[in-house]
């Protein structure tokens, strides 16, 4: 019989597995490779990325006699090797009063609840919600992801684990709309998630996202599940800073939140406060996530 501890460890060594896998076929496809630099159209903007770690943003104006000419955003003229460059790609982010602000490196969630966004192909995050909770999600293609986490800390008994696959349908640059499933297992008796759809509206910048999920549970004595409603939105503050807010309603019952996302390069966290709107006096939670982005 698999026991709880051993059917853990498959989940995370199945995920894990798969991205070391996505991590190593890129790292050999960078090392065994020259990279496509090609000249920007005009109003694109690109990273330039060297062995050395130097990045600049700007575009590639020339690509001959082994060298390549980058012109920086700043007006500097950088003229280097072929051979030292790691990639020239389109940049995602933007220009704002002169300075770049990156995109958000955590776009497929608000604070636990999935945008229509997801993850490309070889891209994954490691989160941890609530300092207990991690969790681990891989894509598989542009539109595919899968993913799974368990508590780290709970009470005796069965250790419950959860699958996360997800399925983008609609992929516009201001629309996005997927469908998707967090099921559980390993809790007693009882098989219980929820299926989603989510439509996100807007960019990364600033978004709604409104997502209908069914709750759902199956016993030996009993199923049955409600509709959930999720109300969600983000909107750039600063070039590090973004607020987000996520609310749900279900069965009667109601929740809000809202706080800041801290970006960086590929690590972000999130504080904020949630608070039940049911409860007889007014109490609010803290809210504290992190994520990690890599495999990209």
């Amino acid at each position: 019989m698999t026991t709880p501890h051993r059917l853990r460890s498959l989940l995370f060594g199945s995920l894990i597995g798969l991205v070391s896998l996505g991590i190593g076929r890129d790292a050999h496809a960078q090392q065994a490779t020259t990279p496509v630099i090609v000249v920007a159209a005009a109003g694109q903007l690109q990273e330039l990325v060297l062995r050395d770690g130097t990045r600049a943003i700007g575009r590639v104006e020339k690509v001959a006699d082994g060298k390549v000419t980058f012109r920086t955003e700043a007006g500097a003229t950088l003229e280097v090797d072929i051979a030292q460059v790691v990639s020239a790609e389109i940049a995602t982010g933007r220009i704002v009063g002169g300075t770049y602000w990156p995109e958000d490196t955590n776009p497929t969630r608000l604070f636990f609840a999935p945008t229509g966004r997801t993850l490309k192909r070889g891209e994954a995050y490691f989160g941890i919600y609530e300092i207990y909770v991690p969790f681990v999600q891989y894509g598989i293609t542009d539109r595919l992801s899968i993913g799974g986490g368990t508590p780290l800390f709970i009470g005796g008994g069965p250790h419950p684990i959860w699958f996360t696959p997800k399925f983008q349908v609609i992929s516009k640059p201001q629309t996005q709309v997927s469908i998707g499933v967090m099921h559980f297992l390993n809790v007693d008796d009882v098989s219980f998630g929820i299926a989603y759809a989510a439509v996100t509206q807007g960019s990364t910048d600033s978004a709604v996202t409104v997502g209908l999920g069914r709750a759902y549970y199956r016993s030996d004595n009993d199923n049955g599940g409600s509709a959930v409603l999720m109300l969600g939105g983000e909107h750039r503050l600063s070039r590090r800073t973004k607020f987000v807010t996520e609310n749900y309603y279900f069965s009667g019952h109601g929740m809000i939140s809202g706080g800041i996302r801290f970006m960086g390069e590929r690590l972000s966290a999130d504080l904020g406060l949630v608070a039940p709107l049911d409860a007889e006096d007014f109490i609010a939670f803290p809210m504290v996530n992190f994520v990690w982005k890599f495999a990209k």
